[in-house]
């Protein structure tokens, strides 16, 4: 059994079952993926993936269990390697963030102002996506840390831990009826079209949960990822905005009337991930502590210990997040 064979299976898993796009990906021969694969499910007795003639269909149930041991070594093994690296380069490396477009315009620029001239030798990359692109760009291991409000169901396999809350605002034209209005309701919101988040999005849910239990039915004119793209389209007339707070400048955003709505949506909050079993480098328990102070490398230290986020976010239970 060979390292390689088990970063082929791996690979063959992550580019869902398709050996020339894992072939690609890996700078080598279809055939000789193909051969290792063979060779490995030899040794082992067992098939590791279903077929259809020269095509793989399904990962058997034998086979899961293998790609996740295989998983889990691979990791290791980038483990010794980041321990190693700590030792000989610890200012040098790589960061990978996978997150929300609303994360990195608006919560991210000034963590990375400063991780950047700190860690000149450090080549950080930002990939931005749906909540599902992101937890299985963590899982996969093309993301060393996964930022993110939404569908948390979906980071289990990685330490979640809390950053801060936050809460939304309507954002209308100055012409518009809700500028001028006091204490704005659900059912005020209701009577106009809703110009928001795709959902899964940003703290979607929160959003349908509140017109949901006010037994009201909100009409959604246009959704969005980008909370600049909404902006625009409330600009534009087509309905009254509800985005995060912080996605709202008060120069770039001056035509337009930001009113509080902390009072009518409950407060979301994001988290910062990494996959369980990972060697956090030194200037990434730095990064960690910038984007959210109160996690500094000793509390984060003692999270990666705990078996689940259900005992993570037990053990946060009594502190107080920041609220943006």
């Amino acid at each position: 059994m060979k390292l390689q064979q088990l970063r082929y299976i791996v690979e063959v898993l992550n580019n869902n079952l398709n050996v020339s796009a894992t072939a690609e990906a890996l700078f080598t021969s279809q055939p000789g993926i193909s051969k290792q694969v063979r060779m490995l499910e030899d040794e082992l007795g067992i098939q590791i993936f279903g077929r259809s003639g020269k095509h793989l269909t399904h990962v058997t149930a034998a086979g899961q269990e293998v790609i996740t041991i295989a998983q889990q070594i691979l990791s290791k093994v980038e483990g010794i390697k980041a321990v190693a690296r700590e030792h000989t380069q610890p200012d040098e490396g790589k960061l990978r963030i996978a997150t929300t477009h609303t994360q990195a315009r608006y919560a991210l620029p000034d963590v990375i102002q400063g991780f950047i001239k700190k860690y000149s030798k450090v080549s950080l990359h930002m990939s931005q996506g749906t909540p599902a692109q992101i937890s299985d760009a963590a899982a996969k291991g093309d993301a060393d840390f996964a930022i993110a409000t939404e569908s948390l169901h979906l980071y289990n396999d990685l330490v979640m831990l809390p950053c801060y809350h936050w809460n939304r605002s309507i954002i209308v034209r100055k012409d518009h009826p809700l500028a001028r209005k006091q204490g704005i309701t659900i059912q005020d919101i209701a009577k106009y079209s809703l110009v928001t988040y795709v959902f899964g999005f940003t703290g979607r849910s929160e959003l349908d949960n509140a017109f949901e239990k006010a037994n009201v039915e909100p009409k959604i004119a246009f959704t969005a990822t980008d909370a600049d793209v909404i902006k625009t389209y409330v600009r534009l007339g087509v309905g009254i905005g509800v985005i995060a707070s912080m996605a709202i400048d008060a120069k770039i955003d001056s035509d337009l009337v930001k009113i509080d709505a902390s009072h009518l949506f409950k407060a979301s909050t994001t988290k910062i991930g990494f996959r369980r079993g990972s060697f956090l480098r030194g200037y990434m328990f730095d990064f960690i502590e910038r984007f959210a102070p109160h996690l500094t490398k000793n509390i984060v230290t003692q999270a990666m210990l705990l078996k689940n986020n259900a005992e993570v976010d037990d053990m946060f239970a009594n502190i107080k997040l920041p609220t943006k």
